[in-house]
């Protein structure tokens, strides 16, 4: 009644006035009386008390039941590490960060399911009615459905779901997240200040520190400042010990991950001696074990898991570190499924910073041993740090790696997409044999050094992806340029690695000296190694672009720009010539 008499915009207002008021109206309301319904009467005063508008609850939350608004906290990625405060916090058991039900826009939004009836999912019997033999006596007896002796002993209820976070669900479901710029409004995690504070404690429970590492990604993964700053403190608490005062030594376990992407001819001892090597001159020069693990294949998880506990001891804590995308969690979660134990699955997806807090991760271990999950440390100087969701699936490696070799003289240059490039600039020999280890999504390309300057301007952005499309080159930054000197003494093996930061390397073989020049977007990071895998294959590429879906698709874009510009120029003469024709016949 009263929408006939008011407007659209003046009912809304009206309703807005009074969001916890029932009331009733006793005469017929104008557009510009409102005196009955702001100051309602009394209920023996009303004309009609069956007639009566009551104003929906504005902070109602839809598939929630006994619903109680949760604020939302302060930003922050302690998540619950410390028992003191953990209590009176809800954090999300798949990535960590602090749960609310206030804000869709801020980080830790969850929504609190509906309680459902257990027979809400309760089969139904679609058998037709062509296959049914007789009636049943049931039927005839007037009961409609049969009694079921199954229900005497019901099957046991499936474990209940834990509720995560709005984000954790759409990464568990859709493998995306749904709004990126929430991302950026957590701080970065500052691993000095939540565990390095502990580590220089001379007393309390015995600490592990457990630096996960990506085999593939080796420099760009390494937790270069975490290996240091803990390192020193072993330094420093080990002097304190020899002289007789109180000294808590952490211990570093360095676990490699992700080893099933590497060659299965790679010799595991000689990848162990490299990674050794490696880590001691990225900072690691305490290292209690080293660890060769594969989440998906389980590989080395059950030693992985008795050294962490004999390490830790029955109450110590195991704090797992790494960059973003490493594969903490994943590995985490497969160390709970191979040791058999009942734990809440973290969230995992293959793009970077899918833990947001630190979560104390239950049923992993035995007895009183903590076991921590860190939110992925930020490597600014990886490549996948600039790199859209799109493009990172095209960097991401998933599968084992294969070699792509090329042989090469002076003057000539490899692309790997639109993200590095390698010129042979100077050598002592004429031929120098280079072998891309990237992800097989990536297009590659040789050609003349002379013409690499046009590949920005004509392929970037198409044939070369990543950057998807024209606009994203300029955004990924500037092109520069840096020098290295090689040096090998073998021809048919691989002597040195040229790699880049989330990406991949160009490893190189000759038998004598050269210089190379390696273009890449500036502030990202190019190492110099020995060479990780030293075989390269039998076969080699060819002069242009490889084969791939991506070349063939923009090439067939570009014909087709090509074919329609064509088509206009001929239209055009076309009518320039019909124009003629006309002119002539009129003189």
């Amino acid at each position: 009644m009263i929408s006939r008499k008011l407007t659209q915009s003046k009912l809304k207002n009206l309703l807005a006035l009074s969001p916890f008021t029932t009331y009733a109206y006793t005469q017929s309301v104008s557009n510009s009386s409102f005196t009955s319904i702001i100051n309602p009467p009394k209920i023996s005063d009303l004309l009609n008390p069956a007639k009566t508008l009551a104003t929906p609850n504005l902070h109602f939350r839809l598939f929630s039941s006994n619903h109680t608004s949760v604020p939302p906290p302060t930003l922050s990625r302690d998540g619950n590490y410390d028992e003191t405060t953990s209590q009176s916090r809800r954090i999300c058991p798949g990535c960590g960060i602090q749960m609310q039900d206030s804000d869709a826009k801020q980080p830790g939004f969850f929504i609190t399911p509906s309680v459902k009836d257990p027979t809400y999912k309760q089969q139904i019997d679609k058998n037709p009615l062509a296959d049914e033999t007789h009636i049943p006596d049931s039927l005839k007896k007037g009961i409609l459905i049969e009694p079921d002796e199954t229900l005497e002993n019901p099957a046991p209820k499936s474990p209940e779901r834990p509720v995560v976070c709005a984000r954790c669900h759409s990464l568990r479901n859709y493998g995306k997240v749904k709004d990126q710029t929430v991302e950026n409004l957590l701080p970065d995690f500052d691993f000095d200040h939540t565990v390095g504070k502990r580590l220089n404690s001379v007393s309390g429970t015995r600490t592990v520190v457990v630096m996960v590492v990506d085999a593939v990604d080796f420099d760009g993964s390494f937790p270069r400042k975490v290996a240091e700053l803990v390192s020193n403190t072993i330094d420093v608490h080990s002097r304190s010990w020899k002289e007789g005062k109180s000294g808590n030594l952490p211990r570093i376990v360095l676990v490699v991950t992700k080893i099933d992407l590497l060659p299965s001819s790679l010799s595991p001892t000689g990848f162990e001696h490299w990674v050794r090597t490696r880590a001691r001159e990225g900072g690691a020069t305490k290292l209690t074990k080293v660890h060769l693990v594969s989440a998906v294949k389980n590989w080395g998880l059950k030693n992985l898991a008795d050294d962490m506990v004999s390490l830790a001891g029955p109450r110590g804590h195991i704090w797992v570190i790494g960059a973003q995308n490493a594969g903490k969690s994943t590995l985490i979660n497969a160390m709970g499924k191979s040791i058999g134990g009942k734990m809440t699955i973290l969230t995992e997806a293959p793009i970077p910073g899918t833990t947001l807090g630190i979560v104390r991760v239950e049923g992993v271990l035995p007895g009183g041993t903590k076991l921590f999950d860190t939110p992925g440390l930020l490597h600014p100087h990886q490549i996948t740090t600039r790199l859209t969701t799109e493009e990172q699936k095209l960097v991401h490696i998933s599968k084992e790696l294969k070699p792509r070799t090329y042989r090469i003289k002076v003057g000539h240059s490899v692309h790997i997409g639109g993200l590095m490039r390698l010129d042979i600039e100077e050598s002592s020999v004429d031929s120098i044999y280079v072998t891309v280890w990237a992800s097989p999504h990536l297009p590659l390309h040789m050609g003349k050094t002379e013409k690499a300057s046009t590949m920005v301007e004509d392929h970037f952005g198409r044939q070369l992806q990543p950057p998807i499309g024209k606009q994203r080159v300029e955004e990924l930054g500037r092109w520069v340029r840096k020098e290295f000197r090689v040096r090998g003494n073998w021809w048919d093996s691989s002597c040195v690695d040229i790699a880049c930061g989330g990406l991949g390397w160009f490893a190189i073989g000759l038998k004598g000296e050269a210089v190379v020049g390696v273009w890449t977007y500036d502030g990202v990071d190019v190492t110099l190694r020995n060479a990780l895998i030293p075989h390269r294959s039998h076969t080699f590429e060819v002069t242009g672009f490889t084969v791939s879906k991506i070349v063939s698709k923009a090439d067939k874009s570009l014909n087709k720009q090509r074919q329609k510009q064509n088509e206009n120029e001929n239209e055009k003469k076309r009518k320039v010539g019909d124009l003629s024709c006309e002119l002539f016949i009129i003189k």
